[in-house]
């Protein structure tokens, strides 16, 4: 038997029963009534709007890897923690270490933003995994242990209009010396994707670093933005937070000179949108930063104060 799951909405409820019906009719199918469960995610449908969580989710990965009883974590990893490739620490089980990664991903990719960072740091170790990059994981564990009840909360409204905000780490990453992108993209008051990546080059300076990272928020909203004139929505000037004006005035600048002429060619795309008027990099104090979430670890009081600018809140039933 193979049973697929159809998700339809409409804001109009006699569309969706006459929709549904001509499924019926075509296909023998049943209805299951209002969303509430699918492929591990949780709906709390109101009058206020949306949240998603994965609390179910979460119980049965800490109960798989013997950790319901662990201490909870207040935050996913220390601010002095640094991963590398550690010779002198055992080796480990490569198969249980690749299948806590993928099933914390998968957490990350719908609606933890929060552990996004941690999660893409211990995957870079997957090919040799070590004692010490277990650890990593388990402290994150022990983070989702205490934060159980957190979704992400879409508020009802009519705003669509894009922000984006967009921080790197410059040569965050102590093994191979790349820095690392974050990137957070808003529509309307909502978040609606996130991201935390490795630099595939090695950035010289921090403009450097921070440029690249607001090419590739540039590239995340631009596809918004097209999605959403499917709808007939059309976005002029997206503005895009950064904490960088070196790489702001670069992104300004259409001249090639002595400072910017190293940086690949496909990063300079975003002066194009920047001079057609499509994008904005703006300067942001980095204390009002929301992507900084995605590039380090950060202390208790400012990690739990982004995570609730990002739109992560305890489920109300």
């Amino acid at each position: 038997m193979y049973v697929d799951d159809i998700i339809f909405g409409e804001t109009n409820e006699g569309l969706c029963q006459e929709f549904a019906k001509l499924m019926q009719d075509e296909f023998e199918m049943s209805m299951m009534g209002e969303l509430k469960f699918f492929l591990g995610l949780q709906i709390v449908q109101s009058d206020e709007g949306i949240q998603i969580h994965q609390t179910k989710y979460a119980k049965e990965l800490l109960k798989k890897y013997k950790m319901e009883d662990a201490k909870p974590m207040k935050t996913h990893m220390h601010t002095s923690c640094v991963l590398t490739m550690e010779e002198n620490s055992p080796a480990i089980d490569k198969t249980m270490y690749r299948g806590m990664i993928g099933s914390l991903l998968y957490l990350t990719a719908a609606s933890r933003p929060d552990i996004m960072f941690s999660v893409c740091v211990c995957a870079r170790f997957q090919i040799e995994p070590k004692e010490v990059h277990l650890q990593a994981v388990k402290r994150i564990l022990r983070y989702i242990k205490g934060t159980t009840n957190l979704g992400i909360s879409f508020h009802r409204s009519q705003n669509f209009s894009l922000l984006g905000y967009c921080d790197a780490d410059y040569a965050g990453d102590r093994w191979e010396r790349k820095s690392t992108s974050g990137g957070c993209h808003f529509m309307g008051s909502c978040l609606v994707s996130w991201t935390s990546k490795r630099q595939s080059t090695i950035a010289l300076s921090t403009c450097e670093a921070e440029y690249v990272a607001a090419g590739q928020c540039c590239t995340q909203l631009l596809w918004l933005k097209h999605q959403l004139e499917d709808y007939d929505i059309y976005e002029g000037n997206i503005p895009i937070m950064c904490d960088n004006t070196a790489a702001i005035n670069l992104s300004k600048n259409p001249v090639m000179h002595s400072r910017s002429k190293h940086i690949e060619i496909k990063h300079h795309f975003i002066r194009d949108h920047v001079q057609r008027g499509t994008v904005e990099l703006i300067f942001i104090n980095t204390e009002e930063q929301l992507a900084d979430i995605f590039t380090k670890p950060l202390p208790e009081d400012r990690f739990v104060s982004l995570r609730l600018s990002l739109g992560l809140e305890p489920i109300t039933d």
